[in-house]
């Protein structure tokens, strides 16, 4: 099941945002943007990672097991992702640090 498919699938997901004060949202609305920024914010081999931190944000509890293709597939999807930070960012700052 897509991502999109299972959030839309969760019903009555976003109710508790109703219960909320004004107070309350504006806490979750800052909380929601530091995790955000932290995940924007992410360079050099950080980009690259499982990240349920920002996911842990949600108010709803699960643990989602991501499914993972097989190695050709993953490192193909890997340099396309290299190559589209070349083309939306050519003038980025380049790091020459290997991943330890």
């Amino acid at each position: 099941m897509s991502g999109s498919i299972l959030a839309a699938s969760i019903v009555g997901v976003d109710d508790d945002l109703t219960e909320m004060t004004r107070e309350e949202l504006i806490a979750e609305i800052r909380q929601l943007r530091r995790g955000i920024r932290e995940h924007r914010d992410a360079s050099g081999h950080g980009l690259c990672w499982h990240h349920p931190a920002l996911w842990g944000l949600l108010p709803e509890v699960t643990d989602p097991v991501p499914v993972i293709p097989p190695w050709p597939d993953f490192m193909e999807g890997c340099v396309r992702y290299r190559r589209s930070l070349d083309e939306q960012s050519p003038h980025a700052p380049r790091r020459h640090e290997r991943y330890q």
